[in-house]
């Protein structure tokens, strides 16, 4: 943790993004005695998806005054009628809210306590949703996001020593870290994994979550070298200033794989999560058939938060208008 801070020059404060578990306290803990003289918060997002979650938010405070550090609550609201489902909705909302946080207090550094576990668990459900080499990756020790470095310390810490730092600093304290219920409701796609599949590979493979870490670390660096050849081909299309748009005819020169990987970068570079096999194949399928100038203004293909469109021969991104569902790509009931 100290060598994360030395490696930072500035005097900008950084945060860490605070739920009021296990995890996030503990690294709050860990970080309030390596931040040295460097201001920092504590973050903490309230979504209101649960009851529970004014208590969450005074145990933040609560843990804040204890360690001296200062606590700022974000109050977000989760849309989840934009079809991403209640998790994904979550995640946005909170990488908005904390953003917004920096933002007002001049923080360039989240703090975030994604775990061995945790990697190894989004290795699985990025399989099991078939993203591909980058989405294989998993989660980076540091990534940068709208301006934001976000640092994940404990990517290789085993959970069992934060629950066991967890109640020796209960014990000294009296401090207790809140339970999400969520964590544990298999209806939740990552409680699934953590309650259905996990006590069986717990059995069967006892080193799995290290194995799966090692995964992601080893196709990170491949995909070092598949990003160089995306960002090549990127920039052959004539992309626009902000990365948003490109050239139709552009992007028919290249080979299908290359059109395919491409998007995904595209896709990434936009912030976007990775679209599966079949998302991606629907809408290379419906680039390959539009116009030739690219005039079909009719083609429509929502993924996440985005809208794929085509006008005067670009392929561009545009938000998503609120309260649609974001099923495969499409086109209007006139053009099938």
């Amino acid at each position: 943790m100290e060598a994360a801070f030395a490696r930072d020059s500035g005097d900008a404060p950084w945060a860490v993004a605070v739920s009021g578990g296990v995890d996030s306290a503990m690294l709050a803990v860990l970080a309030s005695h390596a931040a040295g003289n460097r201001p920092l918060y504590l973050f903490h997002v309230h979504h209101g998806l649960f009851g529970q979650a004014d208590l969450w938010a005074e145990q933040v405070e609560q843990l804040g005054q204890a360690l001296k550090l200062p606590v700022r609550v974000a109050h977000t609201v989760v849309d989840t009628t934009a079809g991403q489902g209640t998790e994904a909705a979550a995640r946005q909302a909170r990488y908005a809210a904390l953003e917004k946080l920096a933002g007002e207090l001049g923080v360039t550094t989240i703090l975030l306590a994604h775990h061995l576990g945790d990697q190894a668990e989004t290795v699985l459900l990025r399989l099991l949703r078939g993203t591909g080499p980058t989405g294989l990756a998993a989660m980076a020790a540091e990534t940068r996001r709208n301006g934001i470095r976000y640092v994940r310390p404990w990517l290789e810490a085993d959970r069992a020593l934060i629950i066991d730092a967890a109640r020796r600093y209960g014990d000294a304290t009296g401090w207790r870290a809140a339970t999400d219920p969520s964590n544990a409701d298999p209806r939740y796609t990552r409680a699934a994994v953590r309650t259905l599949l996990a006590p069986s590979l717990d059995t069967r493979w006892p080193g799995w979550r290290a194995i799966l870490a090692r995964h992601a670390r080893l196709t990170a660096q491949a995909s070092v070298l598949l990003d160089e050849v995306a960002r090549a081909d990127f920039a052959k299309l004539d992309p626009s200033e902000d990365a948003s748009s490109f050239s139709l005819a552009a992007w028919r020169e290249l080979d299908a794989v290359h059109q395919a990987h491409v998007l995904r970068h595209w896709f990434d570079r936009n912030g976007l999560r990775m679209p599966t096999e079949a998302r991606l194949e629907a809408l290379v399928r419906q680039l390959r058939q539009l116009h030739q100038l690219g005039h079909d203004r009719q083609m429509l293909f929502d993924h996440a938060q985005a809208r794929v469109r085509c006008v005067q021969g670009r392929v561009l991104l545009e938000p998503r208008p609120a309260g649609r569902s974001g099923g495969a790509g499409r086109r209007s009931p006139a053009t099938r």
